[in-house]
């Protein structure tokens, strides 16, 4: 295996081996706590344009299989790992990490100090990064870093969208629901679906007429990656779209999206949300949820008009956003994961909440 050299924007480096790949992988350097899910990590659109680096430390143990894959195709730039276990032993394993990160093209390390790592990005914050096989020259990676985009101002979300519109699979439908596209995780359409939703997926670039034309009952906005003021096209289609009268439901990068078509504004966090045990309170009941969450960017609930949104959940590490809700329309979104995928499943109930505000609407 070979060597390699991971070099952060401020000068730091650390080392490790290829267990996978070979070459140079650029991206925002991320950090993940969950202890399974790496196969729902890697595959999440979220991830595009970052290198993920996992803190528990043996990865890879229980191979890939072909169900639990959250897209097509896996979208972190690179993955980070303390031992990647190369045997896989598991009764649905169809391969081994190593196989699926090569037969995607992406770069996989081992033998790092991920806790190392992890306490750095804590310290200093999520920065740009370049891991290389090729060149393990610190001074000239740390420049190549550098000169590599950030994720501010980036549109991501429209290099992951689907490139067109499709149903996804159901059974009698009671509910016909607009998904909007922005970077969608495959369990927020099984868990629609399961509830009596037929969800037609649009491409995030879609136009009102287009998703009106449908005639559906509700209106979702899915996950995604890269900065949420990067779309503006996309806001002001989510805001005549909510302005319609749809019941609407937003998750994480629909969240932010959702509070900048009325008037709010989103910030970089530090180091973001990355994991499956974050406690988030909610406000209506004061009940804790153990939630899933990934995103490097926050709504400002300070900017929020009082009069038009209303935080619902807040985040008890750090006291951020993480719920809304339209006090005129029939609106509402969380900033973490119901879907969970990998995590806890505490918040299911927001899909029971969205069938039941489009069964209001119906009323």
């Amino acid at each position: 295996m070979k060597k390699v050299c991971i070099a952060l924007e401020d000068g730091a480096c650390f080392s490790g081996r290829a267990f996978a790949g070979d070459g140079e992988a650029y991206g925002e350097l991320v950090f993940n706590t969950s202890m399974t899910g790496y196969q729902e990590i890697l595959t999440d659109p979220s991830y595009h344009g970052q290198i993920v680096t996992l803190t528990y430390p043996l990865i890879g143990n229980y191979g890939i299989n072909d169900e639990d894959i959250e897209s097509w195709k896996p979208h972190a730039a690179g993955l980070i790992v303390n031992e990647a276990s190369r045997r896989a032993s598991n009764y649905r394993s169809t391969q081994t990490l190593k196989e699926y990160l090569e037969s995607a093209g992406i770069m996989g390390v081992d033998d790092v100090d991920t806790r190392a790592v992890t306490l750095h990005i804590r310290s200093r914050g999520a920065m740009r990064c370049v891991m290389s096989t090729t060149d393990l020259d610190p001074d000239s990676l740390v420049k190549k870093a550098l000169a590599s985009p950030g994720l501010p101002g980036r549109d991501l979300s429209s290099e992951v969208t689907s490139r067109e519109t499709y149903d996804w699979p159901h059974g009698e439908p009671t509910f016909r629901v607009a998904v909007l596209d922005c970077g969608i995780k495959r369990n927020q359409l099984r868990m629609m679906a399961e509830r009596g939703m037929a969800p037609t997926v649009f491409p995030n670039h879609t136009s009102v007429e287009d998703v009106l034309a449908t005639k559906p009952d509700g209106f979702f906005v899915s996950n995604g990656p890269g900065d949420p003021d990067a779309v503006p096209a996309v806001i002001q289609t989510i805001a005549k779209l909510v302005d319609h009268g749809l019941p609407t439901f937003g998750i994480c990068f629909g969240h932010q999206l959702l509070a900048l078509a009325h008037g709010g504004k989103t910030f970089k966090m530090k180091f973001g949300h990355r994991g499956a045990n974050q406690p988030v309170k909610n406000l209506d009941t004061g009940l804790i949820e153990i939630t899933s969450q990934n995103h490097g960017f926050c709504v400002d609930k300070e900017s929020l008009d009082p009069a038009v949104l209303e935080t619902t959940h807040i985040n008890l590490n750090d006291g951020t956003s993480e719920g809304l809700r339209h006090r005129k329309r029939p609106m509402f979104s969380v900033q973490y994961h119901p879907e969970a995928a990998p995590g806890p499943h505490d918040a299911s109930y927001l899909f029971d909440e969205f069938v039941r505000l489009m069964e209001g609407a119906q009323s």
